[in-house]
């Protein structure tokens, strides 16, 4: 490996990701393999695509205007060079506000400004609005990993001393960016969501034969009732994805994101651009009744995992939600030979679903040493609590007796 030498690499910050080259930057993106967070992962692959660290995911976000300083997320990213050669990366944001990053800081922000401090902008190493785990200090192949993982993290807090920028926030961390932050003195915290297990499963039925038998007979009851009043399920992908399907599939995210939170995050613009860019990572499930769209889920596609983005529905139908986002992605994930399936954030339902409680892990920087301390004693407390929480849950997976609980 080549080492870090302060003398030959070059730090910069970049305003545009279009401004970069997509394959440097995928080089860097996916240039370390992370395995699933399951506690024990053995027999299951690595994922070696986080679809949404490439650059046409994240450059997508920035070119329809849903990543922008306007919208409260002002992209800062971190690039390391070496003889002009892109070598390292970090997706960072300067943000003026805490909304579509599902780590919530909205009492730490609260508490430091009541104290006469202010901790907007702070500084976002994150995917915005995607709260999947994944690598966020980007490292080509090849090149002394350790080193050029600390020389970002070195020039995220640089960048916040020089521009006064209360806080640095890594969220969804993969373990290997993790540790890193550990070693590096971040202060740690946990939260917890619900992941699918592929156990080596040949059919769905395969699946649900390693349930209790009550959970097996809920399921399928709860399959056989979301199909009834006629409802029919497409599953879409790669060169049949149309702007049709995503014109449906925007109007079931609007009514429903409008409804849930008021603003939904993403526009029109970005589906398409997503469409063009990354056809054959891009799983839509679409439900259909009397020749109509009436409710649909976006998935991206990795090497080893499916991850669950958006739902959203016109009609209420029972248990539509369940085979949309669930079931029909445990089908896909053990078709494709996928390892694992990641359904978004929270949601204890879906432990009942054959999803079990998986830890999530961030990493903060805090200038301030007052407000550094406070929030050090409050994740401490907090780290407890999901801890014990994440047992009492796994108690209670619906695995029968050996399974993967």
């Amino acid at each position: 490996m080549r080492p870090v030498d302060q003398d030959t690499i070059e730090i910069r910050v970049e305003d545009r990701l279009s401004a970069l080259d997509p394959a440097e930057w995928d080089a860097c993106a996916f240039g370390e393999p992370v395995t699933p967070g399951f506690e024990d992962a053995s027999g299951l692959k690595a994922e070696t695509h986080n679809p949404f660290v490439s650059h046409a995911f994240l450059s997508s976000l920035e070119e329809s205007g849903c990543v922008r300083a306007e919208t409260g997320w002002l992209p800062q990213h971190l690039t390391i060079r070496r003889e002009g050669r892109l070598v390292a990366a970090m997706p960072a944001y300067l943000k003026s506000h805490s909304q579509g990053e599902y780590v919530f800081d909205y009492g730490w922000a609260d508490a430091f400004e009541r104290a006469g401090g202010r901790y907007y902008p702070k500084l976002q190493i994150s995917v915005p609005f995607t709260p999947v785990p994944g690598p966020r200090l980007l490292v080509r192949a090849g090149e002394d990993t350790e080193r050029l993982k600390q020389a970002l993290v070195a020039g995220a807090t640089e960048l916040c001393r020089r521009h006064d920028i209360s806080s640095a926030h890594w969220t969804f961390l993969s373990a290997p960016d993790r540790e890193v932050l550990s070693r590096l003195g971040m202060l740690q915290r946990t939260d917890q969501q619900f992941h699918w297990r592929n156990n080596g499963y040949g059919s769905f039925d395969d699946f649900l034969g390693a349930l209790a038998s009550r959970k097996r007979k809920a399921i399928r009851k709860e399959r056989r009732e979301a199909h009834e009043a006629g409802i029919e399920i497409e599953r879409v992908t790669g060169s049949d994805l149309t702007e049709g399907h995503w014109d449906a599939f925007y109007a079931f995210y609007m009514d429903t994101g409008s409804r849930k939170w008021g603003r939904p995050y993403l526009n029109r613009r970005f589906f398409s651009l997503i469409g063009e860019r990354m056809t054959d990572r891009i799983l839509l499930v679409m439900a259909k009744r009397e020749g109509d769209y009436i409710a649909g889920a976006l998935n991206l596609v990795g090497d080893s995992a499916l991850y669950g983005r958006n739902w959203g529905c016109i009609e209420d139908h029972p248990f539509l939600h369940f085979e949309v986002c669930y079931y029909q992605a445990i089908e896909f994930a053990i078709e494709r030979g996928l390892s694992w399936v990641e359904a978004g954030a929270q949601g204890q339902h879906k432990l009942a679903r054959g999803y079990v409680p998986v830890t999530t892990h961030s990493a903060h920087h805090i200038a301030h040493p007052g407000l550094r301390r406070a929030v050090a004693d409050y994740l401490e407390n907090e780290r407890l609590y999901v801890e014990e929480e994440g047992r009492a849950l796994a108690e209670h997976a619906p695995y029968r007796r050996g399974g993967p609980a």
